[in-house]
């Protein structure tokens, strides 16, 4: 069966407004059942804007571990959240090492874990980070500063094949095998060096009448790089089944997925743990924003949250 992507937070013509705006803060802090004296896992920190509705639901007593593997992130977090009166941890790390931060910070066991899967606001702004067509930056798109293999490295130098196969498997790029070969041939004059060269081979590799569909054209491909560079379908795989291991009886994992490959991984996780017996379904479907969510912020758009609860 062939999944259909749901398009990443960027994904119009509109202008969207910048900044962190944190997505169903209501809905997360109903699904995790959070109350004061709890020992919370915030494996996304961001901009800190759910970790700040977790500090202020388990004040005064309790923890909050924040992770982050972009070190401006943890730092932006840290000063929002200096406020609070809760012990806090944070560490730069990619979630998928959950267990060993946990180690690190000498709690085995956690009431709940939260997950905003995908790129920040303030890295997607951010023309220096790379990750934004819509802006002349460079061909960067890591989350992690201090990873070596950018999209620059993923671009100039897979085969094209490989190109394709990225763009189909992570995108569900239609014109993947016509994108990489537009790739290979503009490379071959001199490197893709920035976004927005990046942008014009795509646009230039498609037909005309879907040069101009609903999403920006290089949409899907930005978006299937970003997570190659990232190696985030792994990420999201281990982290689910460590941050399991790591909850406590009647604990809660929440999850933010912003397009159908994330939100298909967490489902299969789900309901496969549903299934065994070990844990019930907050969410037999995905909740989605409201209407008056979306008008507000529409990089809310395609967020679909799921919850789970720990029985045994």
């Amino acid at each position: 069966m062939s999944l259909v992507m749901t398009a990443d937070p960027e994904t119009s013509y509109m202008e969207i407004p910048t900044g962190h705006i944190p997505i169903m803060v209501d809905e997360v802090r109903d699904l995790l059942a959070l109350h004061p004296g709890q020992t919370v896992v915030d494996a996304t920190l961001g901009g800190g804007g759910h970790a700040a509705m977790i500090c202020e639901a388990i004040s005064p007593s309790g923890h909050l571990i924040g992770l982050d593997q972009d070190q401006e992130a943890l730092e932006r977090a840290r000063a929002r959240l200096r406020e609070f009166s809760v012990r806090q941890d944070f560490v730069k790390s990619n979630f998928r090492r959950l267990a060993d931060v946990l180690g690190q910070v000498g709690v085995p066991l956690v009431d709940a874990v939260f997950l905003d899967i995908g790129v920040s606001s303030f890295q997607l702004d951010d023309p220096r980070r790379g990750f934004s067509f819509r802006s002349e930056g460079p061909l960067d798109m890591r989350m992690d500063k201090d990873v070596q293999v950018s999209a620059f490295e993923l671009v100039n130098s897979m085969e094209k094949e490989e190109i394709a196969h990225i763009l189909w498997a992570y995108g569900e790029e239609r014109f993947s095998r016509r994108i990489a070969e537009g790739i290979v041939r503009a490379r071959a004059q001199r490197p893709i060096a920035t976004t927005t060269e990046l942008s014009d081979v795509i646009l230039r590799s498609l037909p005309y009448r879907f040069s101009r569909d609903g999403i920006h054209p290089a949409t899907r491909s930005f978006q299937a790089l970003r997570i190659a560079v990232n190696q985030e379908t792994d990420a999201l795989e281990a982290v689910l089944d460590q941050a399991f291991t790591h909850l406590k009886a009647g604990g809660r994992i929440s999850v933010i997925a912003f397009h159908s490959l994330e939100d298909r991984i967490v489902k299969e996780k789900f309901r496969t743990l549903a299934h065994k017996g070990v844990a019930r379904l907050l969410t037999k479907k995905p909740l989605r924003p409201t209407e008056d969510e979306v008008a507000h912020n529409p990089r809310s758009r395609s967020a679909r949250l799921r919850g789970l609860e720990r029985i045994s």
